[in-house]
């Protein structure tokens, strides 16, 4: 099936792997984003949103700022003639409170009459590299209230493979993936797989989260939202998410990448020099 194919959040983690992916197969896509992609698409000015479903059958989403905008997106996605729809949700999302707005993103999606895949993916390793974690591991410490709970983080290269084939293949529709490495971690391994990976030490500093979330604030952080992020990091010293899923694997046929795999490359690639 070939669409026109449009990735929401085009230059972030997930959206810049998806479009280079489908790039390289010669699949005509374009990315949309605030600023520095193909088009421009504001989730806050719905005046963008038009010009940039114009003509696209195949959507990627996704719901960044903890607002709810996709429901609406939705909607004018269908009918603007959109025909397949990819959201990127995240795991936990069905125990969340109604109001939660990947809740809502994930039933408009389900309720849009048109094809869906839903993708609930676990913490990505990327942010090790890429956001929260990579300054920590450059400095050697990993300071975050997480104890010895566990993650099977799954590798973004691996959660754009498969919003590439709910994209643009058959036999994904209808479908939730809960995507997940091969095995879970605590932030102490993780910092052990690092440190084999680069050949400097780097370890898990285990804090209190009122010494987290006061560090946040000191840093510029708004309170509210430093308590949200203090609260996802508890999530996983209290089990949270710490089963793995075979989601890459329905989906793809093949083993999620590990994440001795993931870090090898990262450090091969100087994500850490």
């Amino acid at each position: 099936m070939t669409n026109n194919i449009l990735i929401l959040g085009g230059t972030g983690t997930t959206g810049r792997r998806i479009a280079r992916r489908l790039t390289d197969r010669g699949l005509p896509v374009r990315t949309a984003a605030r600023t520095g992609a193909d088009v421009r698409l504001d989730l806050d000015d719905a005046t963008t949103w038009a010009p940039a479903l114009d003509g696209v059958t195949a959507l990627y989403l996704l719901e960044p700022g903890g607002q709810s905008r996709t429901p609406r997106l939705v909607d004018a996605a269908v009918a603007a003639g959109v025909r397949r729809l990819v959201l990127l949700s995240a795991h936990g999302v069905d125990r969340a409170e109604d109001g939660h707005p990947l809740k809502a993103a994930e039933r408009a999606v389900r309720e849009s009459g048109v094809d869906w895949t839903v993708l609930q993916p676990e913490w990505f390793a990327q942010n090790f590299t890429e956001s929260f974690w990579r300054e920590g591991v450059r400095a050697g410490t990993l300071a975050l209230p997480t104890g010895d709970g566990r993650v099977p983080f799954v590798d973004a290269e691996d959660i754009a493979e498969v919003a590439a084939a709910a994209l643009t293949e058959d036999g994904h529709s209808g479908r939730t993936y809960r995507l997940t490495g091969p095995r879970a971690l605590s932030l102490g391994e993780a910092a052990e797989v690092i440190t084999s990976a680069t050949g400097r030490t780097v370890r898990h500093l285990d804090v209190t989260p009122e010494d987290f979330t006061a560090q946040l604030v000191s840093l510029g952080t708004p309170p509210a939202v430093a308590a949200v992020l203090t609260g996802l990091l508890v999530n996983i010293r209290d089990g949270h998410g710490a089963d793995v899923s075979d989601g890459v694997e329905r989906a793809l046929g093949r083993p999620a990448r590990s994440f001795e795999s993931f870090a090898t490359e990262a450090a091969a690639a100087g994500h850490w020099s």
